[in-house]
C-alpha cells in the first residue's frame, strides 16, 4: 500500500469515528474536541470534517470564533 492510500485509509477511519461520536453526542463539538476524541491532529480532523460537510453529512454552526459540528438531523432520525 503506498503512502497516499495509507493516508486515505486513515482519513476514512477518522470519518467513521467522527460520525459515531457526533451520533452519540448531539450537543455539537469543535475540531479540537473531536481531534482529542479521535486521537488525531486538528489538521486531519479538519480534513475529515471538510469531507463530511461537502457530502452534506454534518451541519456546522459558527458561534464567535468556534465552529460546532453536528450530524445532520435527518441522519440522526434515520439511525434511530
Amino acid at each position: 500500500m503506498n503512502l497516499c492510500a495509507q493516508k486515505m485509509a486513515k482519513l476514512d477511519r477518522v470519518i467513521k469515528q467522527i460520525k459515531r461520536i457526533l451520533r452519540d453526542d448531539t450537543r455539537g463539538l469543535t475540531i479540537q474536541e473531536l481531534s482529542k476524541l479521535t486521537k488525531v491532529s486538528r489538521i486531519t480532523t479538519a480534513m475529515a470534517l471538510a469531507r463530511l460537510e461537502g457530502a452534506c453529512v454534518i451541519d456546522v454552526r459558527v458561534i464567535g470564533n468556534c465552529k460546532l459540528n453536528y450530524l445532520k438531523k435527518e441522519l440522526l432520525e434515520n439511525e434511530r
